[in-house]
């Protein structure tokens, strides 16, 4: 067992956990210096570069012109719009509490597939999405009605955005790998985060050296890194497992945000959290096939040849 859990496969599964949960603290410390637009744009110039780099090594292929539409979908939406309204959102909310409130992502994807990719609605899938409603409301609320703040609705919203981003990927993962479609939109959120390079060009001008640290940390490490390690895993592991190490994530922000800035969450914050994190754990719940084991009396008997060959010549008449 012991063996199996340090493969090359676990660990860039639990090295994904541990980027993309360490990404929250990190916004805090890059807001400080850079602002909300500065620290946006060069977190994902910097994936973006990083990703094109390797595209050659991983032989990532160019998309097919058909797909260009669905590619900016999810560079507007996952990319652009999901860094720009987290880091907006965590100017007032802890790094802690934003992680609980992203992890609610996978209910607008599967809300979202539900209308446009007609896929079944199951009991789970409605019981689990409002339980993880409730449980990101709850913690929004941790602080009481008078505590909520515009800021966690901010958070949510980039939450929606990420689910966006998880729905359009669907049609696009038949045909690319994750590293691709990660490498796609990462490009394609360059371009549509272009109008805040005049704003990132002043802050980064005066940008203390722990901003900018916290900013290159963003870029190289959960955007780049984390995409190439998760597409590892992802394409050796099974889907329930990998799905699974997600949830872990926001536990281990949590861990993170208190070793690196002192944060403490609130009882109420890690309930809400825990509840949301079982909302989604019910959405992703399948139910196995049960195999039938029918005594050797009950099966059905074998075909005779002869009758098997002209029951082939009926049904292709």
């Amino acid at each position: 067992m012991f063996p199996r859990m340090v493969s090359p496969r676990f660990l860039a599964l639990a090295g994904t956990v541990v980027l993309w949960a360490s990404a929250f603290p990190a916004i805090r410390v890059g807001i400080d210096g850079l602002g909300v637009a500065g620290l946006s744009f060069l977190r994902i110039v910097i994936a973006a570069v990083a990703l094109l780099l390797v595209a050659p090594l991983a032989k990532v292929r160019l998309p097919r012109r058909r797909d260009l539409p669905m590619i900016a979908l999810c560079g507007i939406t996952g990319i652009t719009a999901y860094q720009v309204l987290l880091n907006w959102g965590e100017v007032e909310v802890a790094a802690g509490t934003a992680s609980l409130l992203i992890a609610i992502a996978p209910v607008f994807s599967v809300l979202l597939g539900s209308l446009f990719l007609k896929e079944r609605l199951s009991r789970n899938i409605i019981l689990g999405s409002i339980v993880a409603i409730a449980g990101a409301a709850t913690v929004s609320l941790a602080k009481g009605v008078g505590g909520f703040t515009v800021s966690a609705l901010i958070v949510l919203a980039a939450a929606m955005f990420q689910g966006v981003y998880h729905f359009a990927t669907k049609p696009l993962l038949r045909h690319y790998t994750g590293l691709e479609v990660a490498t796609y939109a990462m490009a394609a959120g360059t371009v549509f985060a272009l109008p805040l390079v005049p704003a990132t060009w002043q802050a980064a001008l005066d940008a203390p050296a722990d901003a900018l640290a916290s900013a290159l940390h963003l870029g190289l490490l959960p955007s780049a890194l984390g995409f190439v390690i998760w597409a590892y895993a992802v394409a050796r592991l099974p889907l329930a497992t990998s799905t699974a190490a997600l949830y872990l994530v926001p536990p281990v922000a949590l861990v993170i945000s208190f070793v690196w800035l002192d944060e403490v969450p609130h009882l109420v914050e890690l309930v809400g959290g825990a509840v949301s994190v079982a909302g989604v754990i019910l959405i992703n719940r399948r139910k196995q096939p049960q195999r039938s084991y029918a005594p050797e009396s009950r099966r059905p008997p074998k075909a005779i040849p002869g009758r098997r060959a002209a029951a082939r010549r009926i049904s292709t008449r």
